[in-house]
C-alpha cells in the first residue's frame, strides 16, 4: 500500500499491478487529475471519498454511471454545529462571540483568505477582546513557523487563530468550538462545509459564524450558498448540500472537463427529466439490441403528461397561507405515483389544514388521470369546454404506434365511433370526445381503454 499526494501522479512513479484506488478529499482533485490516476491501471477499481462531492460526481452517480453510499450517521455525543449569517461590522456580535468561547474555556479560528489582510484582523480581534492571545498562521509562513504556530494553537497558547483557509483539512483541535469565516460569500459551498467542520469535533456545542456584506448587495448565487450553508447545519448534511450545489450550478460536462455547468436556467429537476428521456430514447433506437430486455420487461412510452383544463384544480391560498408550502406541496404531489401514496399525502394535508376543498380535490384528480394517460401514451390531455382531448406521442415514427397499447385504444375507439373521434394536425394525433364534465370522468372514460 502507497499514500501520497499529487505526487502519486508523477511520471517517475510505476506500478506494478494497481487493484485499488481510494481518492480522499475527491473535490480537491480536478478531472484531468483524476482521470490520469485511473490511467495507471485499466478496470482498476476505485473509491471516492468526500463530505461534498462536486456536482460532476454527483451526477455520475444519480444516472446510476457509478454507485454511492451516504455515511450520515455521526460520531458519539456529537451536536449540529450552529450556524449564523453576521455583517462584518457587527462588532458586538463578534466580540460577544469570542469572549464566550474563550470563558467556556474553548478557542476560536477567524478564517480570512487574503494574507495581506491578517495584521489588519488579528489587530481588530485584539482592540475588542483585549485579554485574548491572538495567533497568525498561513501558507506563506516558512514551514517549522507555520508548524510551531499550529501546535502553539493546539497545546493551547493562543486563544483565537487568524488564518486563511489553510485549516480547512487536516486539522482536528477539540478544543476549538467557535469559528468566523471572513467573506463567507467569496467561498464555494464544499469550502465552506469543510471549514465549519473544523469545529464541534467533541461534545461540546459548536458555532460558525459567515461573516459578509449586507446579503442585498451578494450576487444571488452567494446568497443561495450562504443560505444553504446556513439551512443545512445538522450532521451529516453533506449531501443535502452537494445536491444544492448541482442545483446552483449546474452537473458540468459529463463527458469532457468541467466539473461544473449551468443548469439553473430550467433547474435540476427538469434537467434530469430531460436527460432520462434522451438516455430511454437512445435504449430504444440506436441500441435497442442491446437493451432489448430491459425494454421488453418495462415498456414506457411516455414519462410526463401535462394535464391542462378550464376546471378549478390547485391549493387555493385560503388553504395554505405560504407561497413556499405550496410550492413544496405541489413538488411532492409531482412525485407521487401509487393511490396508497396518495391517499396518505391527503390525510396529512387533512390533519395540517383542515378539511380537504373542493379544488385540491380535483387537483388529485388531476394527478389519477395522469397516471392513466400515461399508462396509454398520451403526452398531453386539455379538458376545456367540456371538451376532451387526448393527445398520442408527438414522434410519429415512435413504435408507440405499433405497441399493443395504441392497437386496444384503436380498436376501442372504432367500436365506439359515435363517441370517440381521432384528429390529425400538422404535428399532433389525438382523440377527441365532447360533453366531459369532469375531471373524474375523464379518468373513468380512459380507464375503459384499458
Amino acid at each position: 500500500m502507497i499514500i501520497g499526494t499529487h505526487a502519486l501522479l508523477g511520471k517517475s512513479v510505476k506500478f506494478k499491478d494497481l487493484g485499488l484506488l481510494v481518492i480522499d478529499e475527491e473535490q480537491k482533485f480536478g478531472v484531468a487529475a483524476k482521470e490520469k490516476l485511473r490511467e495507471m491501471k485499466i478496470n482498476v477499481d476505485t473509491l471516492t471519498l468526500t463530505a461534498t462531492p462536486i456536482p460532476r460526481t454527483l451526477q455520475f452517480s444519480l444516472m446510476n454511471a457509478r454507485d454511492m453510499s451516504i455515511m450520515t450517521t455521526p460520531p458519539p455525543n456529537r451536536q449540529p454545529i450552529q450556524t449564523e449569517i453576521i455583517k462584518f461590522d457587527d462588532h458586538n456580535k463578534i466580540r460577544d462571540a469570542i469572549q464566550s468561547e474563550v470563558y467556556r474555556g474553548g478557542q476560536v479560528f477567524f478564517v480570512h483568505n487574503r494574507v495581506s489582510d491578517l495584521p489588519e484582523i488579528a489587530n481588530m480581534i485584539r482592540r475588542l477582546c483585549p485579554d485574548v492571545d491572538v495567533g497568525m498562521a498561513h501558507g506563506q509562513m516558512h514551514n517549522d513557523e507555520l508548524e510551531e504556530r499550529m501546535m502553539s494553537f493546539i497545546n493551547g497558547k493562543y486563544d483565537v487563530l487568524v488564518s486563511t483557509n489553510i485549516v480547512e483539512t487536516g486539522l482536528d483541535v477539540s478544543n476549538a468550538n467557535t469559528m468566523f469565516i471572513h467573506n463567507a460569500h467569496q467561498f464555494g459551498l464544499s469550502d465552506l462545509h469543510q471549514l465549519r467542520g473544523r469545529v464541534g469535533r467533541s461534545n461540546r456545542k459548536a458555532f460558525c459564524y459567515l461573516v459578509t456584506l449586507s446579503m442585498h448587495v451578494l450576487p444571488e448565487d452567494s446568497r443561495k450558498r450562504l443560505r444553504s450553508i446556513e439551512q443545512f447545519s445538522e450532521l451529516g448534511s453533506g449531501f443535502q448540500i452537494a445536491m444544492r450545489d448541482l442545483d446552483i450550478r449546474g452537473a458540468g460536462d459529463l463527458l469532457g472537463g468541467e466539473q461544473s455547468g449551468f443548469i439553473v436556467d430550467i433547474g435540476f429537476d427538469m434537467y434530469q427529466k430531460i436527460l432520462n428521456e434522451a438516455i430511454l430514447e437512445l435504449k430504444s433506437s440506436d441500441f435497442k439490441d442491446v437493451f432489448e430486455e430491459e425494454i421488453h420487461q418495462e415498456r414506457k412510452f411516455v414519462t410526463e403528461c401535462a394535464i391542462e383544463t378550464d376546471l378549478e384544480m390547485l391549493i387555493p391560498d385560503q388553504y395554505v397561507n405560504s407561497t413556499a408550502e405550496r410550492f413544496s406541496l405541489y413538488n411532492r404531489l409531482d412525485n407521487i405515483d401509487t393511490e396508497e401514496a396518495l391517499l396518505k399525502f391527503q390525510n396529512e394535508l387533512q390533519d395540517r389544514f383542515g378539511s380537504i376543498p373542493h379544488q385540491v380535490k380535483e387537483l388529485f384528480n388531476g394527478v389519477r388521470l395522469r397516471w392513466v394517460a400515461k399508462r396509454l401514451g398520451f403526452e398531453r390531455v386539455i379538458l376545456k369546454n367540456r371538451k376532451l382531448r387526448c393527445y398520442f406521442v408527438e414522434n410519429q415514427e415512435s413504435s408507440y404506434y405499433q405497441s399493443p397499447t395504441f392497437q386496444q385504444i384503436l380498436q376501442y375507439a372504432q367500436r365506439h365511433a359515435k363517441m370517440w373521434h381521432f384528429k390529425q394536425t400538422d404535428k399532433n394525433f389525438m382523440l377527441v370526445r365532447d360533453g366531459i364534465k369532469s375531471i373524474t370522468d375523464a379518468r373513468d372514460l380512459l380507464l375503459e381503454f384499458e
